[in-house]
């Protein structure tokens, strides 16, 4: 198992690029094919809207993985992101033309049939209104995932943030404590320097005692071969 910085940005941006890549086959594909049967059209850009949503995913994952790479290669992995922000925008702008002529479509089949009146389970009928409301719901959906996307994000930052903090105060401890540690050997460090002069006084001292007795006995004994020889 690779369990290098980059090696989940990377399993993320892969899982991205195969969404993007079944996003755009939908898109130019069914979604987009205006012969296409109108309920065929519905699903496929229903799948699109999922797939999305999966890419829009994939993008706040990679957002947050990024924060762990070394700031060495960081650079190009922040390009690579803004790439894939960059096409997942774009898809979101096709996918949302692709809906707005898909209402476009159902209104215009609806206003060529003859009696064109509300049906039951048509209670705005084929009139601007309606395409106004598809619109707005379309925007109030988009605000809708943006928000909660934020919002996760918000937490997940949250949380990061009490991480590092914890991280920080379980430094500052070891910091602390080993300043008192360093404190602590410099006392008795000092405290040994002191014994170790008071030794070397008392050192000094018993050689001068000693040199005194030595000087001491040879004049004793000088003095005594002196007057035996005298």
């Amino acid at each position: 198992m690779d369990t290098s910085p980059t090696a989940l940005f990377d399993s993320y941006e892969q899982d991205f690029q195969q969404f993007i890549e079944a996003i755009r086959v939908k898109l130019e594909g069914d979604a987009k094919e205006e012969r296409g049967e109108q309920q065929q059209r519905s699903a496929t850009l229903r799948q699109v809207e999922m797939e999305l949503d999966e890419a829009d995913e994939m993008v706040s994952q990679m957002d947050i993985e990024i924060q762990g790479i070394p700031q060495s290669v960081r650079a190009q992995y922040h390009t690579r992101l803004r790439a894939a922000k960059a096409d997942l925008a774009r898809y979101k702008k096709l996918a949302a033309d692709v809906r707005g002529q898909l209402a476009r479509s159902d209104l215009l089949s609806t206003a060529s049939q003859p009696g064109n009146y509300p049906a039951s389970d048509d209670p705005y009928g084929p009139s601007s209104d309606r395409t106004r409301l598809l619109a707005g719901t379309s925007i109030l959906e988009d605000g809708t995932k943006r928000l909660q996307q934020s919002q996760r994000i918000a937490l997940e930052t949250e949380d990061q943030g009490a991480e590092i903090l914890s991280n920080l105060r379980q430094q500052r401890e070891q910091i602390e404590n080993s300043r008192n540690t360093l404190y602590g050997a410099d006392l008795a460090i000092d405290r040994a320097s002191g014994t170790l002069k008071k030794m070397v006084r008392r050192m000094y001292q018993q050689r001068a005692v000693t040199a005194g007795i030595i000087i001491v006995l040879v004049l004793l004994i000088a003095v005594i071969t002196w007057e035996k020889l005298s």
